[in-house]
């Protein structure tokens, strides 16, 4: 059962209810009615009630509890006093903004058997709210009309276009001109990427675009067909790529610009991400890795710009683009800024798609040396390609940013960007995200932080230390409001809150949550009062499943915090240190134990850690009761008896002696924790 907590704890949902909806429309500056606040997406807010003077008063007005415990990445959105919200599994809630009473939930029922075909966790990072109607796209990729008032279902689309391929949907939908649009996710496991419009009182396809050309001979019957032809087409080489869709897949960043009617789409990377396997070392491969404007009328092909030409480090663009209006050498300009993964921050034209300017936002870049202004191209690092040797580069798969929101404040002028420097060792012929094994010494110390960035010189004026957490991360997504207050996240399965001054970086607030703060913040007023809310809860690709500086805790649900001046509301308790191993009491064959790690590592590392290393937001083997009975183990893993959890079944993939290898690797590693316990060594 779900539970809200709070000011008006007492007051059943169905009061709840009637007062969400008497409200009647608020101003827009009060609401957070689109994902980033509004079409422009700067996760900027108007709203000052809240400001340096008496933030410190800030305290947890309500919370409430989800039905998962795994990550949450969604944003809320929040309409006539009704906050909607999306969970893992592609759940949406709609609760009351003064009290958190829960009004209606919807649950799409994601079969578990979906979710190994993810790379990064069953996440979503939102919903939006149009007209009456709240649309959700599930993680197996359903686009879903509900009623906004009562959560009724009004239309389901089906927006996967090969069910063969490991397609997800994890971002949020945008909404524009009688349409909605959602991109899809994949590219790790081998999918070709597109973007589907639909119309929002049917749910009719209105247009779909591609983004990578079909296999020769074959044509699509969309409205991309041109310009792959022509444009994209010539520069893809080879054939793997016929195969595995050649990637592209836009799973985030969509953006509406209302001033100039177009639809910006940033884009995925390639698959697989070496550019030597996927199109012999030859070629751009359009439309990989770029920013892409489409009429959002017909999905026709305006203009494109490639960030990372023949991307061979899994450098998406699809991070979040924030639309803005600067004065440039004297003259207004209407911008798009963005801070991809390959390290570098873009300021490019909206209305012709050329860049001003390119500078890096990251520290130590590896893989190029800068841009090219002539061209606006990388000036690569000779062996960045890692065609003949391995390549140890900065940034890493997970990028200088990932998919947290950058916020942007027109009153600074700053861009406040979660910023990590990392590294990764890329080898050609090992596959996606498994470059050689280098001697730990030789890896540099990598670092997370908060950064003020200001687009017009590319200077770091700030930076907030966001290390002691996840290290692939530098905090959660950001909100910045015009009371000069920037609203960040930390954690990897506790976390925090913090507000920051917006012009110095002087941290002016922390606050405890019991879970890990991922997502960006959003704030919104109810009956005159101010709230800041988040949606919480540890999980995600890599690091945040994997482990992290701080030893694991046993599972907790996500949760809605919410915070306003003095509130009275006491958040849970952070959740106990996980048990002890398993240990099981048996002896395991040596050359068992070597073939089960070998195998374990090539299947089962992404989401269950390395060596069983876990933060227990997926199950951490070394202490499931599994791994000490060979015939339950050989049931799950290789049967399948959880699949309807999210754990695939391996028969077919695997043999039975390999799956019993894995468990004896499991069990040892299980029996060394034991050891590490009763000799009182801490896990981290």
């Amino acid at each position: 059962m779900q539970k809200w907590f709070g000011a008006a704890a007492a007051a059943v949902a169905l009061v709840g209810m009637t007062a969400a909806y008497s409200q009647g429309t608020q101003p827009a500056a009060q609401e957070w009615a689109a994902h980033g606040g509004s079409s422009n997406e700067q996760y900027y807010s108007q709203l000052t009630q809240i400001d340096a003077s008496n933030v410190a008063d800030l305290k947890p007005a309500w919370y409430f509890e989800y039905d998962t415990v795994r990550g949450q990445e969604g944003e809320p959105i929040v309409v006539d006093g009704v906050l909607y919200i999306s969970t893992a599994w592609s759940k949406v809630y709609a609760l009351d903004a003064k009290t958190g009473a829960e009004l209606w939930k919807y649950d799409p029922k994601v079969p578990g058997e979906a979710g190994p075909k993810g790379c990064c966790d069953v996440v979503n990072r939102g919903v939006a709210v149009s007209d009456g109607r709240v649309f959700i796209t599930t993680f197996d990729g359903r686009m879903v009309a509900l009623d906004a008032r009562s959560g009724e279902e009004l239309w389901v689309a089906d927006t996967i276009a090969n069910h063969a391929m490991d397609y997800t949907s994890t971002g949020a939908p945008r909404v524009f001109k009688g349409k909605v649009i959602i991109g899809q996710g994949g590219a790790e496991k081998g999918v070709r990427g597109y973007v589907t419009a639909y119309d929002v009182a049917t749910g009719e396809k209105a247009w779909r675009f591609y983004l990578t050309p079909p296999p020769p001979g074959v044509v699509d019957g969309e409205v991309s067909d041109r310009v792959l032809e022509e444009m994209a087409r010539p520069t893809w080489f080879g054939d793997l790529w016929h195969t595995t869709g050649g990637g592209g897949a836009p799973w985030d960043s969509i953006v509406y610009d209302e001033e100039l009617d177009q639809l910006l789409i940033g884009t995925g990377n390639g698959s697989p991400h070496s550019h030597y396997l996927r199109s012999d070392g030859q070629g751009d491969n359009l439309f990989l890795a770029s920013v892409l404007a489409l009429d959002p009328d017909t999905g026709e092909y305006r203009w494109h710009y490639q960030q990372t030409p023949g991307d061979s480090w899994d450098y998406t663009s699809v991070q979040n683009m924030i639309l803005a209006d600067l004065t440039i050498d004297g003259e207004p300009r209407k911008v798009i800024l963005h801070a991809p993964k390959n390290g570098f921050f873009y300021v490019i034209d909206r209305e012709s798609g050329q860049p001003i300017s390119a500078r890096p936002y990251a520290e130590d870049i590896r893989w190029a040396t800068g841009i090219d202004t002539t061209f606006w191209r990388p000036i690569e690092v000779p062996g960045a390609r890692y065609v003949d040797r391995p390549f140890l580069n900065s940034p890493h798969v997970g990028g200088a940013h990932n998919w947290q929101p950058m916020a942007y404040s027109p009153r600074t002028g700053l861009v406040y960007i979660p910023t990590v420097r990392n590294y990764f060792t890329y080898s050609a012929t090992s596959g996606p995200h498994q470059g050689e094994v280098i001697d730990p010494s030789e890896m540099p110390e990598p670092d997370a932080y908060l950064q003020a960035f200001d687009p017009l010189t590319g200077q770091e004026s700030w930076r907030v230390d966001a290390n002691g957490w996840i290290p692939d991360s530098g905090g959660s997504g950001v909100l910045v409001t015009a009371s000069d207050l920037v609203f960040q996240g930390r954690g990897d399965i506790l976390g925090e809150m913090l507000a920051i001054d917006a012009r110095t970086g002087e941290v002016l607030w922390r606050h405890d949550t019991p879970n890990a703060v991922m997502a960006a913040p959003i704030t919104y007023m109810v009956d005159g009062e101010q709230y800041v809310a988040v949606s919480t809860g540890g999980g995600g690709g890599g690091n945040p499943l994997l482990g992290s500086t701080n030893p694991p805790r046993e599972k907790q649900p996500g949760r809605m915090v919410v915070f306003k001046l003095n509130g009275t509301a006491t958040l849970p308790a952070p959740p106990p240190l996980a048990g002890p191993a398993t240990d099981p009491d048996e002896v395991f064959e040596a050359d068992k134990v070597a073939l089960g790690a070998q195998v374990y590592g090539r299947n089962c590392v992404f989401c269950h850690g390395v060596n069983g290393r876990q933060s227990n937001i997926i199950t951490d083997l070394r202490r499931s009761p599994v791994v000490a009975n060979a015939q339950v183990w050989r049931a799950v893993v290789h049967d399948g008896a959880f699949l309807s959890r999210g754990m695939p079944k391996f028969d077919g993939k695997l043999s039975v002696e390999e799956v019993e290898a894995i468990r004896q690797f499991m069990g040892s590693e299980s029996q060394a924790l034991a050891r590490d316990q009763r000799a009182g060594i801490a896990e981290r």
